[in-house]
Order: structure tokens, then sequence, then C-alpha cells
């Protein structure tokens, strides 16, 4: 029996990896459940799994909780810190799929106490990359992605041979605005925005890929995470979002791995690895599907992938500003408060003005995150004004 971390458990990624405990309740014992005040969700899905430990983030909800799990056995806390030690507890594996700078310190956390960590959101790799590789090597943690991307990467990467692998291919949807002119996109209003095509996600993320940002976030975390210089890591628009990623290796064999729009098929690979479990998917028709069809984005409409190649390039504390500043921009165009081709310019602007050192502790990667977000934020009120 496998025990088993959630950081982040009410989220949507919280929540498939739920499901999927909970249909093989006999392989998996529950350690820790954490949440930032979604005390509804968080205990019953602590009940449902007899979890050891509950734990909110916002301590103005401990209250709630503690009565909301009243009778049970599973144990409560809240805070920042108590987050980080629910994330220390040692489970075998941990999911890190808290959003935000935020789930930095409870990844760093899991890392230090070993065992299996599975990379939900891009901060720890995107902002920190360089300190969170390092620490798991020092302390022998297994990183795995949960990304459908670099999950896909993952799956079809032989780590033995690395030297062998010529390119990887990152597969993006294009967003909901693949087709659109820049006038188009100038005009687009907070709900197309968070319509995607063929995944049901945040809207957040929805932004991000509309914007194809995403993607420029997700080339930084694969430069991190698989042995190849990021010049040869590319990215290509494939439409129906079915291969998930590709590596194509120097004897022209290229790898794919192809699956259903659905981030249980890559968490399912995560949390059996280095098995495999069943997931409610049914087995891709490709009869029915029909097509593949794949194109090169346009850098010109979607200026956030040239932002994040060059962040990447620049390396140091690049990307973690580049995160900080879309994280206010897309915030602002969620709020009606900026136009959607402003989410670019203002991190562009960012950077342009913003050039800290590279960071060498976390605490560091925060300080710069919190600067670049006072600075984007102040370009912000320059749009609205």
């Amino acid at each position: 029996m496998r025990t088993v971390t959630i950081l982040g458990a009410t989220g949507s990624v919280g929540t498939s990896t739920l499901d999927l405990i909970e249909r093989e309740p006999e392989r998996f014992r529950v350690r820790a459940l954490t949440a930032n005040c979604d005390v509804g969700r968080l205990a019953a899905a602590a009940i449902r799994t007899r979890a050891e430990l509950a734990v909110v983030a916002d301590e103005r909800c401990l209250g709630d909780l503690r009565d909301a799990l009243a009778g049970t056995n599973t144990q409560v806390a809240s805070g920042a810190q108590a987050i980080c030690d629910a994330a220390a507890l040692g489970a075998d594996w941990t999911m890190g799929a808290i959003v935000g700078c935020a789930g930095l310190g409870p990844t760093m956390a899991a890392i230090e106490a070993g065992g299996t960590v599975v990379l939900a959101n891009k901060e720890p790799l995107v902002s920190a990359g360089d300190l969170i590789m390092q620490a798991a090597a020092r302390h022998g943690a297994t990183l795995l992605p949960a990304d459908s991307e670099h999950n896909a990467i993952y799956q079809c990467f032989d780590f033995a041979r690395a030297e062998r692998v010529r390119r990887i291919i990152l597969t993006a949807s294009g967003g909901p605005f693949r087709d659109a002119s820049l006038d188009e996109m100038a005009a687009v209003t907070r709900e197309q925005a968070v319509t995607h095509p063929n995944w049901s996600m945040g809207a957040k993320i929805s932004v991000d890929s509309a914007t194809m940002m995403n993607k420029g976030l997700e080339l930084i975390e694969a430069a991190r995470l698989f042995p190849v210089p990021h010049e040869r890591i590319e990215i290509v628009v494939h439409r129906q979002s079915v291969i998930h990623s590709m590596v194509d290796y120097v004897d022209g064999s290229m790898l794919a791995q192809l699956g259903p729009s659905d981030m249980r098929v890559p968490i399912a690979h995560c949390l059996a690895w280095p098995d495999r479990m069943a997931t409610p998917m049914a087995p891709l028709d490709l009869v029915k599907l029909g097509r593949l069809d794949f194109e090169a984005p346009d850098p010109v409409r979607f200026r956030s992938l040239a932002l994040a190649r060059a962040a990447l390039e620049e390396g140091g504390a690049r990307p973690a500003i580049l995160n900080a500043a879309n994280e206010v921009a897309v915030a602002a165009f969620l709020a009606d408060r900026i136009g959607f081709l402003e989410i670019a310019a203002i991190v562009e602007d960012t950077l342009s003005c913003y050039a800290p050192e590279a960071p060498e502790t976390l605490d560091a990667v925060i300080a710069i995150d919190a600067e670049a977000r006072r600075i984007a934020g102040e370009r912000v009120e320059d749009c609205v004004a």
C-alpha cells in the first residue's frame, strides 16, 4: 500500500487524483490533504479517504474544518507552516498542486523528505527550477511531471541514452484564438478566453492557453526536466490535443504519447509509476478521430512564446519575473481591467525594467516574485488610467 499526500486537494488536479485513489482504495493510504480554505470539499475528501491529516492554509478556516471533521480520526491544522509540515511527513507519493508561489515551500519540503513528488504546478520549475532540481538530486527524490505534455515526454524519453534524443516536441492546442486575427484578439472578452476548445480547466490556465503563455512556461519546465539543449525543444500546434508531446531520436524514430484530453490519464501514470493502473477513460477511437493536424505557432499573434523562450535563454531570475508578471496581467484581464493583448505587453514591460541577480534560495525567489508583481501591478494601473 502506497502512502499519499495531496497538496491542493480541492483543485481540479487534486480532485482528479482523489477520483483515481478512491477507485482503488486497497492500493493507497492517504497521509494528508491540504487546501486553501475550501472546508467543505476538503473535509468530505478526508472523510471518504480516511485521511490522517487535513490542513487549511487560511487559519480563519480552522474552526470550520475542526467542526466538519469532529468525530473522525482525521487530525486538523492550519497555516502556511502546517502545509509545509504536511508535505514533510514523508509520504511515498506527494502530489504538488498548490497554485502560485504558495506551492514553492511545500513542494521543497516534500522533495527534502524524499520519495516521489509529482509536479502539477508550474512555479517550482519555472521560478525556482535550478533549486528544485538540485534539491531533488541531493535528497534522492523522484520528480514526476503531471502536466500532460511533460508526462508524455517522460513516457517517451530514454534517460539512459539522452544523447540519442534529437528533439523534444511540445504540442499545443493553440487555444480558442488560434485562427483569430490581431484585431479580433484585441477585442477578446473574458468569457471567450476562458472557453477552451479541448480541455476543462480553471480560468487562469485557460487564459494562459489562449495567449499560449502556458506553452511558454511548459518550454521552461521541459528544459529543467529533460537533459536536452533548450534550442532543441520545439512547439507545434496540434488542434486535436490527442498527441500530448513527442520525442524525436537521431535514427529518425519519433515516439509520441496519445491519449484523451483528461488529466486523469497523466495523473494515473504518475500515481502508479513505474506500474500502470486503470482509469475510467474509454480507449481512443482512431477511426472516429480520422486525422491529426499540425502547424507552426504564430509568434506575432502569440508574443508570449517569444518572451518565454527569451527568459529561458537569459536564465537567472528571468523565468520567475515572466511568471509573476503574467499572473498579475492575467488577473487584471479576468477582472476586466485590461485588454487581452495587453497581457503580453505588461509581461514584456516588466521584464524590460527589472533585472535582479539570479536567486540562490527560495526566499530570494519569493522576493523576486513579489517585486515583479509590484512592477506589473503598476503597469496594469498605467493601462487602466
